[in-house]
Protein backbone atom coordinates (compact mmCIF):
# COMPACT_ATOMS: atom_id res chain seq x y z
CA UNK A 1 0.00 0.00 0.00
CA UNK A 2 1.27 3.31 -1.08
CA UNK A 3 1.00 6.45 1.65
CA UNK A 4 1.05 9.87 0.48
CA UNK A 5 2.24 12.75 2.78
CA UNK A 6 0.48 15.91 1.33
CA UNK A 7 1.50 19.25 3.00
CA UNK A 8 -0.51 22.36 2.47
CA UNK A 9 1.96 25.24 3.48
CA UNK A 10 1.23 28.51 4.27
CA UNK A 11 3.75 31.08 5.68
CA UNK A 12 2.57 34.05 7.94
CA UNK A 13 5.06 37.21 8.44
CA UNK A 14 4.87 38.74 12.25
CA UNK A 15 6.36 42.58 13.01
CA UNK A 16 7.24 43.65 16.57
CA UNK A 17 7.60 47.23 17.35
CA UNK A 18 10.24 49.15 18.75
CA UNK A 19 9.73 48.24 22.81
CA UNK A 20 7.29 46.27 22.22
CA UNK A 21 7.35 42.56 23.00
CA UNK A 22 4.19 41.80 21.18
CA UNK A 23 4.26 39.92 18.08
CA UNK A 24 1.61 41.54 15.02
CA UNK A 25 0.80 39.67 12.01
CA UNK A 26 1.50 41.54 9.04
CA UNK A 27 0.51 39.28 6.38
CA UNK A 28 0.57 35.49 5.01
CA UNK A 29 1.34 34.08 1.62
CA UNK A 30 -0.89 31.94 -0.43
CA UNK A 31 -1.15 27.99 0.45
CA UNK A 32 0.89 25.85 -1.45
CA UNK A 33 -0.32 22.40 -1.91
CA UNK A 34 1.51 19.01 -1.82
CA UNK A 35 5.39 19.55 -1.25
CA UNK A 36 7.85 19.75 1.14
CA UNK A 37 9.59 22.49 -0.45
CA UNK A 38 7.54 24.82 -0.99
CA UNK A 39 8.06 28.23 -3.33
CA UNK A 40 5.84 31.41 -2.46
CA UNK A 41 4.84 33.25 -4.90
CA UNK A 42 2.86 36.24 -2.49
CA UNK A 43 5.47 39.22 -1.75
CA UNK A 44 5.52 41.58 1.49
CA UNK A 45 6.23 45.26 0.61
CA UNK A 46 7.44 46.99 3.47
CA UNK A 47 8.73 50.13 4.29
CA UNK A 48 13.06 50.06 4.50
CA UNK A 49 14.87 52.18 7.06
CA UNK A 50 18.83 51.95 7.27
CA UNK A 51 18.80 53.56 10.48
CA UNK A 52 15.42 51.64 12.37
CA UNK A 53 16.06 47.77 13.91
CA UNK A 54 13.17 45.64 12.10
CA UNK A 55 12.17 42.57 13.82
CA UNK A 56 10.38 39.89 11.58
CA UNK A 57 9.18 36.44 12.82
CA UNK A 58 7.83 33.97 9.67
CA UNK A 59 5.92 31.30 10.88
CA UNK A 60 4.88 28.11 9.26
CA UNK A 61 1.87 25.78 9.16
CA UNK A 62 0.80 22.80 7.34
CA UNK A 63 -3.19 24.13 6.71
CA UNK A 64 -5.41 21.49 7.61
CA UNK A 65 -9.06 23.42 6.97
CA UNK A 66 -10.38 26.62 5.51
CA UNK A 67 -10.22 28.14 9.03
CA UNK A 68 -8.04 31.80 9.41
CA UNK A 69 -7.09 30.39 13.09
CA UNK A 70 -3.67 29.17 13.13
CA UNK A 71 -4.59 26.92 16.31
CA UNK A 72 -6.46 24.73 14.13
CA UNK A 73 -3.27 23.79 11.80
CA UNK A 74 0.00 22.27 12.63
CA UNK A 75 2.82 24.35 13.29
CA UNK A 76 5.91 23.56 11.60
CA UNK A 77 8.37 25.52 12.98
CA UNK A 78 9.94 29.41 12.73
CA UNK A 79 12.85 31.68 12.10
CA UNK A 80 13.48 34.91 13.81
CA UNK A 81 15.89 38.09 11.87
CA UNK A 82 15.75 41.60 11.10
CA UNK A 83 14.77 43.35 7.66
CA UNK A 84 18.31 44.47 7.71
CA UNK A 85 19.52 41.14 8.39
CA UNK A 86 18.14 39.89 5.04
CA UNK A 87 18.66 43.18 3.15
CA UNK A 88 22.50 43.10 4.67
CA UNK A 89 22.97 39.46 3.24
CA UNK A 90 24.46 38.87 0.10
CA UNK A 91 22.52 39.43 -2.92
CA UNK A 92 19.96 40.60 -0.21
CA UNK A 93 19.31 36.69 0.14
CA UNK A 94 19.35 35.10 3.72
CA UNK A 95 19.05 31.38 4.27
CA UNK A 96 18.37 30.28 7.82
CA UNK A 97 17.40 27.14 9.62
CA UNK A 98 13.52 26.84 10.76
CA UNK A 99 13.20 25.83 14.67
CA UNK A 100 10.56 25.90 17.36
CA UNK A 101 10.58 22.57 17.97
CA UNK A 102 12.73 20.80 20.33
CA UNK A 103 14.60 17.77 19.30
CA UNK A 104 13.71 18.34 15.45
CA UNK A 105 15.25 19.56 12.47
CA UNK A 106 12.04 21.22 10.82
CA UNK A 107 14.54 22.66 7.59
CA UNK A 108 15.48 26.14 5.86
CA UNK A 109 13.94 28.83 4.94
CA UNK A 110 15.62 31.09 2.07
CA UNK A 111 14.16 35.17 2.21
CA UNK A 112 14.89 37.69 -0.65
CA UNK A 113 14.75 41.59 -0.05
CA UNK A 114 14.33 43.15 -3.77
CA UNK A 115 13.74 47.11 -3.52
CA UNK A 116 11.14 48.44 -5.71
CA UNK A 117 12.68 50.71 -8.24
CA UNK A 118 9.59 52.42 -9.56
CA UNK A 119 10.93 55.92 -10.60
CA UNK A 120 14.32 55.82 -10.06
CA UNK A 121 15.34 56.97 -13.26
CA UNK A 122 16.23 60.47 -14.40
CA UNK A 123 16.41 62.27 -17.75
CA UNK A 124 19.29 64.87 -18.80
CA UNK A 125 17.32 67.22 -21.46
CA UNK A 126 18.62 69.75 -23.40
CA UNK A 127 16.11 72.22 -25.58
CA UNK A 128 16.46 75.07 -28.58
CA UNK A 129 14.22 76.95 -29.79
CA UNK A 130 13.71 79.25 -32.97
CA UNK A 131 12.08 82.37 -34.05
CA UNK A 132 10.67 83.30 -31.09
CA UNK A 133 8.63 86.08 -30.71
CA UNK A 134 9.77 89.02 -29.94
CA UNK A 135 8.44 90.66 -26.92
CA UNK A 136 11.35 93.45 -25.25
CA UNK A 137 10.44 97.20 -27.25
CA UNK A 138 14.42 97.78 -26.97
CA UNK A 139 16.22 94.56 -27.75
CA UNK A 140 14.69 90.95 -28.78
CA UNK A 141 13.49 88.17 -26.13
CA UNK A 142 14.87 86.75 -23.04
CA UNK A 143 13.23 83.54 -22.98
CA UNK A 144 12.79 81.04 -20.28
CA UNK A 145 11.04 77.60 -20.35
CA UNK A 146 8.45 76.33 -17.75
CA UNK A 147 7.97 72.54 -17.26
CA UNK A 148 4.62 71.96 -15.67
CA UNK A 149 3.16 67.88 -14.62
CA UNK A 150 -0.41 67.01 -15.14
CA UNK A 151 -2.17 65.96 -12.47
CA UNK A 152 -5.13 63.12 -11.77
CA UNK A 153 -7.71 66.60 -11.43
CA UNK A 154 -6.73 68.33 -14.58
CA UNK A 155 -5.03 71.11 -12.87
CA UNK A 156 -0.85 71.36 -13.38
CA UNK A 157 1.96 71.68 -10.99
CA UNK A 158 5.33 73.14 -11.99
CA UNK A 159 8.42 70.76 -11.88
CA UNK A 160 10.97 72.71 -13.73
CA UNK A 161 11.92 75.70 -14.78
CA UNK A 162 15.20 76.62 -17.81
CA UNK A 163 17.66 79.35 -17.09
CA UNK A 164 16.72 82.75 -18.93
CA UNK A 165 18.93 82.94 -21.90
CA UNK A 166 19.38 87.27 -22.59
CA UNK A 167 18.40 89.13 -26.06
CA UNK A 168 17.98 86.37 -28.37
CA UNK A 169 14.68 84.54 -30.29
CA UNK A 170 16.76 81.96 -31.15
CA UNK A 171 18.00 80.42 -27.49
CA UNK A 172 19.90 77.24 -26.58
CA UNK A 173 19.49 76.49 -22.69
CA UNK A 174 21.58 74.16 -20.82
CA UNK A 175 20.97 70.81 -20.10
CA UNK A 176 19.74 69.78 -17.31
CA UNK A 177 18.46 66.61 -15.38
CA UNK A 178 15.41 65.89 -13.41
CA UNK A 179 13.70 62.61 -11.97
CA UNK A 180 10.98 60.59 -14.06
CA UNK A 181 8.75 61.00 -10.65
CA UNK A 182 9.04 64.80 -10.37
CA UNK A 183 8.89 64.95 -14.41
CA UNK A 184 5.28 63.26 -15.07
CA UNK A 185 5.20 60.67 -11.66
CA UNK A 186 6.15 57.64 -13.45
CA UNK A 187 3.52 57.74 -15.87
CA UNK A 188 5.16 58.08 -19.64
CA UNK A 189 2.14 58.88 -21.21
CA UNK A 190 0.75 61.51 -18.68
CA UNK A 191 0.34 65.20 -20.60
CA UNK A 192 3.49 67.67 -19.85
CA UNK A 193 2.77 71.03 -20.84
CA UNK A 194 5.85 73.39 -21.19
CA UNK A 195 5.42 77.29 -21.55
CA UNK A 196 7.79 79.75 -23.27
CA UNK A 197 8.10 83.00 -21.14
CA UNK A 198 10.41 86.22 -22.19
CA UNK A 199 11.72 87.81 -18.87
CA UNK A 200 11.35 90.93 -17.16
CA UNK A 201 12.87 92.15 -14.44
CA UNK A 202 9.98 93.24 -12.81
CA UNK A 203 8.36 89.47 -12.49
CA UNK A 204 5.83 90.24 -14.79
CA UNK A 205 7.40 87.88 -17.13
CA UNK A 206 5.72 87.91 -20.77
CA UNK A 207 4.23 84.58 -22.17
CA UNK A 208 5.45 83.63 -25.70
CA UNK A 209 3.08 80.69 -26.16
CA UNK A 210 3.31 76.89 -24.98
CA UNK A 211 3.17 73.31 -25.92
CA UNK A 212 1.88 69.95 -24.91
CA UNK A 213 4.41 66.75 -24.87
CA UNK A 214 4.58 63.55 -22.91
CA UNK A 215 7.79 61.32 -21.05
CA UNK A 216 6.66 58.69 -24.03
CA UNK A 217 7.06 61.06 -27.03
CA UNK A 218 10.38 63.05 -25.66
CA UNK A 219 11.73 59.65 -25.32
CA UNK A 220 12.23 59.41 -28.97
CA UNK A 221 15.03 61.88 -28.59
CA UNK A 222 15.89 64.26 -31.22
CA UNK A 223 13.75 63.73 -34.36
CA UNK A 224 11.28 65.37 -36.16
CA UNK A 225 8.41 64.10 -33.21
CA UNK A 226 10.40 66.17 -30.97
CA UNK A 227 9.98 69.66 -32.59
CA UNK A 228 7.25 71.37 -31.20
CA UNK A 229 5.27 74.27 -32.30
CA UNK A 230 4.80 77.23 -29.74
CA UNK A 231 1.43 78.14 -29.51
CA UNK A 232 -0.39 81.32 -27.73
CA UNK A 233 -3.75 80.58 -27.93
CA UNK A 234 -4.62 84.45 -27.23
CA UNK A 235 -3.01 85.29 -30.90
CA UNK A 236 -4.55 82.19 -32.31
CA UNK A 237 -7.74 83.14 -31.79
CA UNK A 238 -7.75 86.55 -32.65
CA UNK A 239 -5.28 86.21 -36.02
CA UNK A 240 -6.65 84.18 -38.57
CA UNK A 241 -3.17 83.75 -40.75
CA UNK A 242 -1.43 83.13 -37.06
CA UNK A 243 0.94 80.06 -37.60
CA UNK A 244 2.86 79.99 -34.14
CA UNK A 245 5.32 81.85 -31.59
CA UNK A 246 8.21 80.06 -33.03
CA UNK A 247 9.52 76.31 -32.31
CA UNK A 248 11.24 74.22 -29.46
CA UNK A 249 13.42 71.88 -30.20
CA UNK A 250 14.40 68.86 -28.39
CA UNK A 251 18.08 68.43 -28.51
CA UNK A 252 18.81 65.54 -26.52
CA UNK A 253 17.25 62.90 -24.06
CA UNK A 254 19.67 60.89 -22.14
CA UNK A 255 18.24 58.11 -19.30
CA UNK A 256 20.05 58.05 -16.24
CA UNK A 257 19.26 55.10 -13.92
CA UNK A 258 20.07 56.70 -9.78
CA UNK A 259 21.33 54.13 -7.95
CA UNK A 260 20.53 53.58 -4.29
CA UNK A 261 21.85 52.69 -1.16
CA UNK A 262 20.81 48.83 -1.38
CA UNK A 263 22.08 48.46 -5.24
CA UNK A 264 25.50 48.51 -3.05
CA UNK A 265 24.74 46.46 -0.45
CA UNK A 266 22.64 43.89 -2.93
CA UNK A 267 26.30 43.60 -4.50
CA UNK A 268 27.92 42.49 -1.84
CA UNK A 269 29.07 46.29 -0.58
CA UNK A 270 30.05 46.28 3.41
CA UNK A 271 29.62 49.18 5.65
CA UNK A 272 32.22 48.03 8.72
CA UNK A 273 31.91 49.69 12.82
CA UNK A 274 35.11 51.05 14.34
CA UNK A 275 34.58 51.93 17.98
CA UNK A 276 36.38 54.62 19.82
CA UNK A 277 35.86 54.83 23.77
CA UNK A 278 38.00 56.76 26.37
CA UNK A 279 38.09 56.05 30.22
CA UNK A 280 38.64 53.36 32.99
CA UNK A 281 35.69 50.93 32.99
CA UNK A 282 36.70 49.55 36.61
CA UNK A 283 36.68 52.95 38.66
CA UNK A 284 32.92 52.49 40.02
CA UNK A 285 32.75 56.90 40.05
CA UNK A 286 33.84 56.33 36.20
CA UNK A 287 31.14 57.37 33.79
CA UNK A 288 32.71 54.08 32.24
CA UNK A 289 32.50 51.84 35.04
CA UNK A 290 31.01 48.64 33.58
CA UNK A 291 27.88 47.88 36.20
CA UNK A 292 27.50 44.08 36.17
CA UNK A 293 23.88 44.26 36.36
CA UNK A 294 22.77 47.22 33.84
CA UNK A 295 24.49 49.25 30.62
CA UNK A 296 26.38 52.20 31.33
CA UNK A 297 25.84 54.73 29.06
CA UNK A 298 28.37 53.99 26.50
CA UNK A 299 27.07 50.54 26.38
CA UNK A 300 23.50 51.73 25.62
CA UNK A 301 25.13 53.91 22.81
CA UNK A 302 27.09 51.06 21.58
CA UNK A 303 24.25 48.68 21.56
CA UNK A 304 22.03 50.86 20.03
CA UNK A 305 24.28 51.27 17.20
CA UNK A 306 26.08 48.40 16.98
CA UNK A 307 22.80 45.94 16.50
CA UNK A 308 22.11 47.70 13.17
CA UNK A 309 25.49 48.24 11.31
CA UNK A 310 25.64 44.28 12.46
CA UNK A 311 23.30 43.46 10.05
CA UNK A 312 25.46 44.70 6.89
CA UNK A 313 28.64 43.89 8.63
CA UNK A 314 29.92 40.25 6.96
CA UNK A 315 32.10 39.21 9.97
CA UNK A 316 30.51 40.90 12.61
CA UNK A 317 33.91 41.83 14.52
CA UNK A 318 34.32 45.37 15.75
CA UNK A 319 37.80 46.73 16.29
CA UNK A 320 37.90 48.60 19.86
CA UNK A 321 40.16 51.55 19.65
CA UNK A 322 41.15 53.85 22.96
CA UNK A 323 42.31 57.36 22.93
CA UNK A 324 43.18 60.14 25.18
CA UNK A 325 45.22 57.63 27.98
CA UNK A 326 48.60 57.05 28.97
CA UNK A 327 50.55 53.62 27.96
CA UNK A 328 52.39 51.42 29.92
CA UNK A 329 55.78 51.65 29.67
CA UNK A 330 56.65 54.72 29.98
CA UNK A 331 53.40 56.51 30.00
CA UNK A 332 52.99 58.73 27.14
CA UNK A 333 49.60 60.02 25.72
CA UNK A 334 48.03 57.79 22.75
CA UNK A 335 45.64 58.74 20.62
CA UNK A 336 45.03 54.93 19.05
CA UNK A 337 45.42 52.24 20.89
CA UNK A 338 43.74 48.53 20.36
CA UNK A 339 41.85 47.80 23.83
CA UNK A 340 42.06 44.25 23.18
CA UNK A 341 44.52 41.67 21.64
CA UNK A 342 43.01 40.45 18.57
CA UNK A 343 44.41 37.76 15.48
CA UNK A 344 44.44 38.97 12.28
CA UNK A 345 44.75 42.48 10.85
CA UNK A 346 42.46 45.06 11.75
CA UNK A 347 40.41 46.22 9.36
CA UNK A 348 42.05 49.15 7.19
CA UNK A 349 40.18 52.43 6.46
CA UNK A 350 42.57 53.42 3.74
CA UNK A 351 40.72 51.23 0.99
CA UNK A 352 39.08 53.75 -0.95
CA UNK A 353 37.69 51.33 -3.72
CA UNK A 354 34.22 51.53 -1.99
CA UNK A 355 34.00 47.94 -1.49
CA UNK A 356 33.92 48.24 2.56
CA UNK A 357 32.71 51.62 3.88
CA UNK A 358 33.61 52.66 7.72
CA UNK A 359 31.17 54.05 10.44
CA UNK A 360 33.95 55.10 13.34
CA UNK A 361 31.78 55.54 16.64
CA UNK A 362 33.37 57.91 18.90
CA UNK A 363 32.35 57.98 22.40
CA UNK A 364 33.64 60.61 24.39
CA UNK A 365 32.77 62.47 27.86
CA UNK A 366 35.42 65.09 26.86
CA UNK A 367 35.00 68.32 25.32
CA UNK A 368 37.76 68.66 22.31
CA UNK A 369 40.83 70.76 23.28
CA UNK A 370 42.67 70.43 19.97
CA UNK A 371 39.81 72.27 17.85
CA UNK A 372 42.20 73.20 14.80
CA UNK A 373 43.79 69.11 14.58
CA UNK A 374 40.33 67.90 14.37
CA UNK A 375 38.76 69.88 11.78
CA UNK A 376 42.07 69.05 9.72
CA UNK A 377 41.58 65.41 10.55
CA UNK A 378 37.81 65.58 9.47
CA UNK A 379 38.54 67.29 6.46
CA UNK A 380 41.15 65.03 5.76
CA UNK A 381 38.74 61.76 6.11
CA UNK A 382 36.16 63.14 4.24
CA UNK A 383 37.44 61.67 1.20
CA UNK A 384 38.04 58.44 2.60
CA UNK A 385 35.07 55.73 2.85
CA UNK A 386 33.81 56.44 6.13
CA UNK A 387 31.76 58.63 8.66
CA UNK A 388 31.94 59.98 11.88
CA UNK A 389 29.34 59.18 14.58
CA UNK A 390 30.10 61.24 17.98
CA UNK A 391 28.22 60.87 21.05
CA UNK A 392 28.82 63.02 24.04
CA UNK A 393 27.99 61.11 27.81
CA UNK A 394 28.05 62.85 30.67
CA UNK A 395 27.53 66.72 31.82
CA UNK A 396 30.22 68.69 29.75
CA UNK A 397 29.43 71.71 27.63
CA UNK A 398 29.45 69.95 23.75
CA UNK A 399 28.77 73.42 22.12
CA UNK A 400 32.06 73.00 20.28
CA UNK A 401 31.09 69.47 19.29
CA UNK A 402 28.33 71.28 16.90
CA UNK A 403 30.66 72.83 14.69
CA UNK A 404 31.79 69.41 13.67
CA UNK A 405 28.30 68.35 12.44
CA UNK A 406 28.20 70.14 8.72
CA UNK A 407 24.96 70.23 8.27
CA UNK A 408 24.60 74.12 7.74
CA UNK A 409 28.25 74.93 7.60
CA UNK A 410 30.63 72.76 6.30
CA UNK A 411 33.79 72.25 7.86
CA UNK A 412 37.31 73.21 6.68
CA UNK A 413 40.44 73.61 7.82
CA UNK A 414 43.49 75.99 6.15
CA UNK A 415 41.29 77.00 3.49
CA UNK A 416 40.16 73.74 2.44
CA UNK A 417 36.45 72.72 2.69
CA UNK A 418 35.31 68.61 3.66
CA UNK A 419 34.59 66.87 0.70
CA UNK A 420 31.57 65.56 2.41
CA UNK A 421 29.86 66.22 5.17
CA UNK A 422 30.56 63.06 7.49
CA UNK A 423 30.29 63.78 10.79
CA UNK A 424 27.19 63.46 12.90
CA UNK A 425 27.02 64.40 16.98
CA UNK A 426 24.49 64.05 19.38
CA UNK A 427 24.91 64.72 23.19
CA UNK A 428 23.96 61.42 25.11
CA UNK A 429 21.82 63.26 28.00
CA UNK A 430 18.75 64.62 25.34
CA UNK A 431 18.20 60.63 24.45
CA UNK A 432 17.73 59.56 28.35
CA UNK A 433 14.31 58.53 29.10
CA UNK A 434 13.91 58.87 32.99
CA UNK A 435 11.36 56.18 33.05
CA UNK A 436 14.08 54.06 32.90
CA UNK A 437 12.82 52.64 29.83
CA UNK A 438 16.06 52.78 27.25
CA UNK A 439 14.56 50.77 24.05
CA UNK A 440 12.57 53.55 22.59
CA UNK A 441 15.17 56.37 24.19
CA UNK A 442 17.75 54.29 22.45
CA UNK A 443 15.73 53.80 19.41
CA UNK A 444 15.56 57.25 18.83
CA UNK A 445 19.50 57.60 19.09
CA UNK A 446 20.06 55.11 16.24
CA UNK A 447 17.81 56.66 14.16
CA UNK A 448 19.48 60.34 14.70
CA UNK A 449 22.94 59.37 14.48
CA UNK A 450 22.34 56.78 11.61
CA UNK A 451 19.41 58.23 8.87
CA UNK A 452 22.41 60.17 7.02
CA UNK A 453 24.62 57.28 6.83
CA UNK A 454 23.07 56.01 3.28
CA UNK A 455 23.31 59.41 1.70
CA UNK A 456 27.14 59.82 2.85
CA UNK A 457 27.93 56.32 1.18
CA UNK A 458 26.48 57.04 -1.95
CA UNK A 459 27.91 60.97 -1.41
CA UNK A 460 31.49 59.06 -1.55
CA UNK A 461 30.58 56.66 -4.68
CA UNK A 462 29.53 59.30 -6.77
CA UNK A 463 32.36 61.39 -6.34
CA UNK A 464 34.64 58.45 -6.76
CA UNK A 465 32.57 57.37 -9.74
CA UNK A 466 32.10 53.87 -7.97
CA UNK A 467 29.36 51.78 -9.53
CA UNK A 468 27.46 49.29 -7.82
CA UNK A 469 28.70 45.26 -8.58
CA UNK A 470 26.48 43.23 -10.07
CA UNK A 471 23.90 41.08 -7.87
CA UNK A 472 24.32 37.88 -7.93
CA UNK A 473 21.58 35.68 -10.14
CA UNK A 474 18.69 35.44 -8.28
CA UNK A 475 17.80 32.04 -6.66
CA UNK A 476 16.29 29.50 -8.22
CA UNK A 477 14.83 26.96 -6.39
CA UNK A 478 15.31 23.06 -6.90
CA UNK A 479 13.37 20.65 -8.49
CA UNK A 480 12.24 17.94 -5.84
CA UNK A 481 9.89 14.76 -6.40
CA UNK A 482 7.35 13.44 -4.38
CA UNK A 483 8.12 11.90 -1.73
CA UNK A 484 6.31 8.61 -0.93
CA UNK A 485 6.61 5.48 1.74
CA UNK A 486 5.30 2.72 0.91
Amino acid sequence: MTKYFFLFTVCVLYTQAIGNKEWREFGRTEVIDNTLNPDFVRKFIMDYFFEERENLRFDFYDVDSKSPNLSKHDFLGQMFCTLGEIVGSQGSRLEKPIVGIPGKKCGTVIVTAEELGCCRDSVLMQFCANKLDKKDFFGKSDPFLVFHRSNEDGSFTICHKTEVVKNTLNPVWQAFKISVRALCNGDYDRTIKVEVYDWDRDGSHDFIGEFTTSYRELSRGQSQFNVYEVINPKKKGKKKKYVNSGTVTLLSFLIETEVSFLDYIKGGFKVNLILALTGNPSQPTSLHYMNPYQLNAYGMALKAVGEIIQDYDSDKMFPALGFGARLPPDGRVSHEFALVTITGQVKNRELKDGSQYFVLLIITDGVISDMAQTKESIVNASKLPMSIIIVGVGPAEFDAMEELDGDVVRISSRGKFAERDIVQFVPFRDYIDRSGNHVLSMARLAKDVLAEIPEQFLSYMRVRGIKPSPAPPPYTPPIHVLQTQI
